[in-house]
């Protein structure tokens, strides 16, 4: 069928022929262009009430309030497109980093390549954790199951053959095939590529082609207070309507008022919201990408910098994950070394060593050595996984087999002859003490075996023990700052390792997490514990030593009960607990299970990555947050004013054009605080989506925004319409403008970090506008706008410091009586 071979694969000269004539590896989503992201803009009620109102003002005669209205709509529509499609461009940049990749034969050595330059034909090999790329008719199976549970919805693994299947009910009952989308549980297998992409068994079920998706806490608040403002904006309109039914005389009054009513509505809910959360979030999202951390899904970037626990294993995060070889324990030192070499693989251009401990291993080899190991062939092999604690590797050389197995020393001593109690009594001491020293160990046995064919697991009894090799892994220089860092930060660290009580203990030690290995705690010490006792130590202790898989879910399970967790797996078996966890994170090279289930890929392994990640996630939520404050606050204060106001007045004291404008020009600048920078204390411990918070907060401020606006209309109700509608204009954008820079911050407005350059300039600009508009043509013959007097604008500049003052007095009583009520 193809042109291919199991021991050499394709040549490379043909891949060109096989992807013209089959295409990419890829399920090809709806891709979203920039007539998409236009489109969008559209979708929006508040959209459909201005072409309303448009249309509506048309037929009243009002044909430049409906030119207007359409140049707004305009120029909302155009500014959401380009920070929209900035984003998108944003996000698929970042989609670079989530590249994943497998291993196949190809002119004859193996090789690893992207999963979507596979072709039919292709040569593949998988292990634990890999999902498999493509559909797959597997030739050569070692202990191989699969899960297949994306396919038949069964979670138990399926056993794997090489068997021809004569008659099956369902295309997934068979057992020489492994699917696409399917995970590897255990074991390998080699097979050639048979359909890709949309033609595989997964591509054609089109339901399991899209991303589930998740939804943030931020996301689900924001949608609870959205749907508040509506029912408050509603009810309140419904109000209005009634009353003014009851007095209007005039159907063109009662028409005015509709428009009024539209374009008070576009002014007081912040319908910038949705776009102000996508540009925080991809810039957020491009901030971290530079300092090595991709996010999956951008609201994922929130919930980092909720984080109040992150755990995590030690190696890599604390220590750089760069193996030395400490000690030896053995008759001859070459000889443990020799077999440690057979039991890897050995480096080639095309696959270079991944394994920290390989490296230590190959380190320094002589050729002459190198020429002897590549005298051995590799058989078969039963990959190293976290249950077995070992791997091992079938070899022949010169007719005859040799079975290498190399792990933790309590798992293959087990599978040894018997040994002597003094040689006993020498391992443990050994290991005893390159433990208090921080170092791991490593054992190696081996046997010879008659047979070519074997199953290796069968095989693994009655080994010769040959020796135990100790690992040195040093303690990253930026480990000690990065966990400073993380207690300024309110984040605790909790390491969950499989290494035992000395090694965990001795590095906890150095970093100053623990003082005493009594601080350490054993994954079944845990287990053992009742359920109260076991919330009481998670919170207690810092490390965690000989964690298994399921008592790493157990413990993340019990801190979730008072804390939001992160975690940093990257095996096959951490997929659980990455899920489970608040905030899943892995590392690039994770096996494709992990990063399957992570929200946040990890370019560089390392705990200051994290934590600075951590900083960048509570900062996009500041400023989030700062937003909803200042456009809350100021909108609701204007809005229940001008509507009493109607009322007392006789007339509209606003226009809807004005309304519009006042809406354009506030929410300009408020929209830029997406790249503000944030007060240092707003970082300073996990901030929480606080709906009661933000509401008390928009509810004082708001409160005094209405009393100046009242303030406005008594002082220049007198002198008319025109000048009220004009001055009143004036005082609310600027007064707006102003609570910008007094809602930044918790403390005064003027002891806090400077604004961005962005917020800054564009708050002059906006202001600039306001005071310039009354005094030209365009804003007298489109907007209606007057110039005020001197004296007039005296008034509203004062008015406007004594506004700063009292916000600024209301806020620290505010945030005042909230911390002594903590």
């Amino acid at each position: 069928m193809f042109e291919t071979n199991l021991e050499k694969g394709l040549e490379s000269e043909s891949i060109p022929k096989y992807q013209k004539q089959y295409g990419k590896n890829i399920l090809e989503n709806q891709k979203v262009t920039g007539w998409h992201i236009l489109l969008r803009q559209f979708m929006s009620p508040f959209m459909y009430l201005l072409l309303g109102a448009a249309i509506l003002s048309y037929f009243l005669g009002e044909k430049i309030d409906s030119f207007m209205i359409i140049l707004f709509i305009v120029v909302n529509t155009g500014l959401g497109f380009y920070q929209e499609y900035k984003s998108e461009n944003i996000i698929k940049a970042l989609k670079i980093f989530l590249k994943s990749y497998t291993i196949v034969r190809r002119d004859g050595i193996e090789k690893r390549i992207e999963k979507s330059d596979l072709v039919p034909g292709d040569i593949v090999i998988v292990g634990p954790g890999d999902i498999i790329p493509a559909d797959i008719r597997l030739m050569e199976v070692q202990g191989l199951e699969i899960n297949e549970s994306v396919l038949s919805g069964e979670a138990e693994a399926v056993s794997k053959d090489t068997k021809t299947v004569k008659k099956i009910k369902q295309l997934y009952e068979a057992k020489n095939i492994a699917f696409a989308g399917s995970t590897v549980s255990s074991g390998q297998g080699v097979g050639v590529v048979i359909g890709i992409g949309s033609h595989t068994a997964f591509g054609k079920i089109s339901a399991l082609s899209s991303e589930t998706v998740r939804i943030s806490s931020f996301e689900i608040g924001m949608r609870k207070i959205s749907n508040m403002i509506l029912k408050i904006v509603g009810v309140t309109f419904i109000f209005i309507f009634l009353l003014k039914l009851g007095f209007s005389h005039s159907s063109t009054d009662f028409f005015e008022f509709i428009i009024f009513s539209i374009a008070l509505a576009v002014s007081v809910i912040p319908e910038g919201l949705p776009l102000v959360i996508t540009f925080t979030l991809s810039h957020g999202a491009k901030r971290l990408a530079k300092s090595n951390v991709v996010v999956k899904r951008l609201s994922s970037i929130e919930d980092l910098g909720s984080i109040e626990v992150l755990c995590s294993d030690k190696t890599g995060t604390l220590t750089e994950n760069k193996m030395q070889i400490a000690e030896i324990l053995d008759a001859s030192k070459n000889e443990t070394l020799f077999f440690a070499r057979l039991g890897s693989i050995m480096p080639t251009r095309e696959q270079p060593i991944v394994n920290p401990f390989d490296e230590a291993i190959f380190a320094g080899i002589k050729k002459t050595e190198v020429k002897i190991l590549q005298s051995y062939t590799k058989l078969s092999e039963v990959p190293f996984d976290p249950i077995r604690k070992r791997n091992a590797v079938l070899l022949e050389h010169e007719n005859n087999s040799e079975l290498v197995v190399r792990g933790a020393y309590e798992e293959v001593v087990k599978l040894c002859n018997k040994i002597s109690a003094k040689m006993s009594k020498e391992h443990s001491q050994f290991i005893l003490e390159q433990g208090k020293n921080g170092h791991r160990v490593l054992a190696l046995a081996h046997k010879n075996i008659k047979t070519k064919s074997c199953d290796i697991k069968n095989e693994e009894k009655e080994l010769e023990l040959v020796g135990l090799i100790s690992f040195y892994d040093p303690l990253k220089e930026s480990s000690l700052e990065a966990l400073e860092k993380a207690e300024a930060l309110g984040v605790k660290i909790k390491i969950l390792t499989g290494d035992s009580k000395e090694v965990s203990g001795a590095i906890g030690r150095q970093t100053g997490l623990i003082i005493n290995e009594k601080m350490v705690l054993t994954g079944e010490e845990f287990m053992a514990l009742s359920e109260p006792e076991q919330k009481e130590a998670a919170n207690k202790y810092s490390i965690f030593a000989r964690v298994s898989p399921e008592q790493k879910y157990a413990i993340i399970e019990t801190l979730q009960k008072t804390y939001t967790v992160g975690f940093l797996g990257e095996g096959i078996n951490d997929a659980p607990a990455l899920k489970v966890a608040h905030v899943g994170m892995v590392v690039s090279n994770a096996s494709d299970v992990a990063r399957e289930a992570a929200d946040i890929i990890l370019l560089q392994k390392s705990l200051s990555v994290i934590i600075d990640g951590i900083e960048e996630g509570r900062r996009v939520f500041a400023n989030n947050v700062k937003y909803l404050k200042a456009t809350m606050a100021s909108n609701f204060g204007n809005f229940y004013a001008v509507v009493v106001a109607s009322f007392l007045a006789g007339y509209l004291p606003m226009l809807p054009i004005q309304l519009l404008l006042l809406n354009l020009l506030s929410d300009f600048p408020m929209m830029s605080i997406a790249n503000d920078s944030v007060d240092q204390k707003e970082l300073e411990k996990p901030r929480h989506y606080n709906i009661k918070d933000i509401f008390l907060v928009c509810t004082v401020l708001g409160i005094i925004s209405t009393l100046f606006d009242f303030f406005f209309f008594g002082v220049f109700f007198q002198f008319g319409a025109d000048t009220l509608r004009s001055n009143w204009f004036i005082a609310s954008v600027l007064t707006e403008l102003a609570l910008i820079f007094s809602i930044r911050t918790k403390g005064s407005m003027f002891k806090t970090v400077r604004p961005s350059k962005m917020v800054f300039v564009l708050t002059i600009v906006a202001a600039a506008l306001t005071l310039a508009l009354p005094f030209t043509q365009l804003g007298h013959n489109v907007f209606s706008l007057h110039p005020p007097t001197m004296n007039q604008l005296f008034i509203i500049l004062g008015a406007l410091l004594v506004y700063i003052f009292c916000t600024e007095l209301a806020k620290r009583y505010y945030y005042k009586v909230e911390k002594n009520s903590e």
